[in-house]
C-alpha cells in the first residue's frame, strides 16, 4: 500500500496535508513502508485523528 493511498483510506486530503505541512508529511511518508498500516496507524492514532479533522478529504458526490 502506498502513503497516499493509506492517507485516502483515512479521508486524508494527501495534497493539502503535503502543501500545510511539508515536514510531517515527509517524514510519515519515509516511514510509512516501514511498517505495517495498521501498526503505523496504532502508533500515530491520536496525530492521525487530528490530521484528518485538518485536511479532511472531500467525497466526492456522483
Amino acid at each position: 500500500m502506498e502513503f497516499e493511498e493509506f492517507l485516502k483510506q483515512k479521508k486524508i486530503d494527501a495534497t493539502a496535508f503535503r502543501e500545510a505541512d511539508e515536514t510531517r508529511f515527509s517524514e510519515w511518508k519515509e516511514l510509512f513502508p516501514n511498517m505495517h498500516p495498521e501498526s503505523f496507524t496504532a502508533q500515530k492514532k491520536f496525530l492521525i485523528n487530528e490530521i484528518r479533522r485538518r485536511y479532511h478529504l472531500k467525497e466526492d458526490v456522483a
